[in-house]
């Protein structure tokens, strides 16, 4: 009796379990790069319309969280960058504002006009895209190569509580080689920041 009902609970929690995949391994092709989002214009755009020549840049990002509001200028200052240097970028929120109403439509319109976006940020209305990319963090970065393969994962750099103590730019060493055509030479690293609020969940 008890073996019924313990795997019948164990069905159940596979059926409400949301669909999350497995983090992306170095190499693999961006997922969901046709899934529609809306950025901070109104606009609809998929990953596929911002990848770049050099690369593509994807950034799961938030507005709440104080992981994201530490490392944020840097964010900014190398999503610009990468942008102006033939890699594609583009920023997801996938939280749910339900669950953190600093993360709704209207604040992030505002956190990108505040912070100088020169690149799209835009919000994933089902979370579907994180779950595609197995992302659980916000921030978490995953930078495609010229050919969309996955070439860097993880955090953007060692050091999230002040800038001038970085002493391993993880991203920007990674950009850096992607824009150039080499390899990335520390591919993953480990993703810190706040849980993604996912929508559905």
């Amino acid at each position: 009796m008890h073996k019924k009902l313990s795997l019948a609970a164990a069905m159940l929690s596979v059926v409400i379990a949301p669909a999350m995949a497995l983090a992306l391994s170095i190499g693999d092709e961006i997922p969901a790069k046709n899934e529609q989002l809306k950025d901070t214009d109104g606009r609809a755009i998929k990953i596929a319309d911002v990848s770049g020549a050099k690369g593509t840049l994807v950034i799961f990002t938030c507005n709440h969280c104080p992981y994201v509001k530490a490392w944020e200028d840097r964010i900014v200052a190398l999503g610009n960058q990468a942008s102006e240097k033939g890699i594609g970028v583009v920023a997801i929120n996938s939280n749910d504002p339900k669950v953190a109403p600093d993360d709704g439509y209207e604040q992030m319109q505002q956190r990108s006009k505040d912070k100088g976006m020169k690149f799209p940020y835009a919000v994933d209305e089902t979370s579907a895209v994180a779950k595609a990319f197995g992302a659980t963090k916000t921030p978490e970065v995953f930078l495609f190569d010229a050919s969309g393969k996955l070439a860097y994962h993880g955090a953007v750099d060692d050091n999230s509580e002040s800038a001038d103590a970085v002493k391993s730019h993880y991203l920007k060493d990674a950009l850096e080689a992607v824009e150039t055509g080499k390899p990335v030479s520390n591919t993953e690293t480990k993703a810190l920041g706040c849980g993604i609020k996912f929508r559905g969940a």
